[in-house]
């Protein structure tokens, strides 16, 4: 018996990133994601954000961002301007500083670009933040019994604080966490504004990503485009009109599976032989009930894969061994694996036949990282065939049989 593995590399590249080049219309940030089988951690199945975060997450609470798993990006590509001064103690939303942002979980299509499988992302808007500069001066955002700066470190309803204020007497930074589903939020000023913009923009986005270890190895891309201006995804109001009226996030997800089997030194030259060895036949008589070895393979797998049958000398299904006068007898050739690598329904795969039709071994599906665990080939030659074997006196039968792990489905 020899023995093939391979070793599949399955590179889940989906993320969002931002790497935004503005144009005069449109914004496009590039996110990436990978997953990489970890085996310190082999029930933690998950993508990994390889996009990489600016602005608050970065630099302000890092912690808290990982907590509830949301990423920042920070731009200067953007800017929005006033059209219109903002007036004081504005009664309606729409006419001064708002933000509506698509902040429930959206769909986004993935596909695997040389298979042309699917599969879907979640993505959702969950903070929003500028740099904004005003004329005359920030007071003019204090009104009764607020300061400005309380204006803006504090975020209004349905938006949630962060703490994160920095300016000085024309210009602030902020960022405001946006729950999911949330409607406006909007702030006026307490003094008339005569100028307003922003020259920067931040949100924080949170993802949703399949399961990897369904997923073919190689890269899935996708993107979603959200529309941006008055009464659109990202809607800054009547008044502050963005540049831009599109933002596009290009997903790449790369899939790093691994699939490996190690079989011990030795363990490619199988030799059958009775329950108890030969010496019952020889010395007794005594007709052994059949031929047959187990061999132990180590695997390390992250990924679906099938398993196929080889053989120098075909019989029927499966594989023949010969002896010298050419009288053949079928091999008996199954499989048994790990907890954790399963069938498509999820049961236990124990002494599952090995045929050169596949039947029954085209499709194998890690339940998790299973990281060098050992499972077993079983060999063997039935009683009927035993015996057929032994009728033709003391001769040596012989055959190759390769079995093939495959990661490509």
């Amino acid at each position: 018996m020899s023995r093939t593995s391979r070793l599949a590399r399955v590179a889940l590249a989906g993320l969002l990133g931002l790497g935004a080049t503005g144009t005069a219309q449109a914004l496009s940030q590039d996110i990436t994601a990978e997953f990489v089988p970890d085996p310190a951690n082999p029930t933690k199945n998950e993508f990994r954000n390889t996009t990489p975060v600016t602005g608050v997450c970065a630099w302000h609470m890092p912690n808290r961002c990982q907590q509830m798993g949301i990423f920042t990006i920070r731009t200067n590509d953007f800017a929005a301007n006033a059209n219109a001064p903002i007036e004081a103690l504005h009664e309606d939303p729409r006419q001064g500083a708002m933000w509506k942002v698509p902040s429930e979980w959206r769909d986004v299509q993935v596909t695997h670009a040389r298979t042309g499988e699917t599969e879907t992302v979640q993505v959702r808007i969950a903070g929003i933040g500028h740099r904004w500069d005003v004329r005359p001066n920030t007071s003019a955002w204090a009104r009764p019994g607020y300061s400005w700066q309380g204006q803006w470190s504090t975020a209004p309803s349905p938006c949630q604080s962060t703490g994160f204020l920095t300016g000085n007497n024309t210009l602030a930074l902020f960022f405001w966490l946006v729950p999911e589903g949330a409607g406006v939020c909007s702030r006026f000023p307490g003094t008339t504004i005569t100028r307003f913009w922003y020259s920067t923009f931040e949100f924080a986005y949170a993802l949703r990503t399949p399961n990897p270890l369904g997923m073919s190895s190689g890269e899935y891309v996708g993107n979603i485009t959200y529309t941006m201006g008055p009464h659109q995804d990202f809607d800054f109001g009547d008044v502050v009109i963005p540049s831009d009226n599109q933002l596009t996030l290009n997903f790449s997800l790369d899939v790093l599976h691994t699939l490996q089997v190690e079989v011990p030194p030795g363990g490619n030259r199988i030799e059958l032989v009775p329950q108890g060895g030969w010496q019952a036949w020889l010395n007794q008589g005594r007709k052994p009930a059949r031929l047959f070895r187990d061999q132990t393979f180590n695997i390390s797998a992250s990924s679906r894969f099938k398993m196929q049958l080889e053989c120098e000398r075909v019989m029927g299904n499966t594989c023949a061994l010969r002896n010298a006068d050419g009288h053949q007898v079928p091999l008996d050739i199954s499989v048994s694996l790990p907890y954790g690598l399963n069938r498509p329904d999820g049961s236990a795969v124990n002494r599952q036949p090995l045929l050169l039709s596949g039947a029954g071994t085209q499709l194998f599906q890690p339940g998790h990282y299973v990281n060098r665990r050992p499972g077993t080939l079983h060999f063997e030659v039935g009683r009927e065939h035993t015996d057929n074997m032994l009728s033709q006196g003391g001769s040596t039968y012989s055959g190759m049989a390769t079995v093939i792990w495959d990661s490509d489905l």
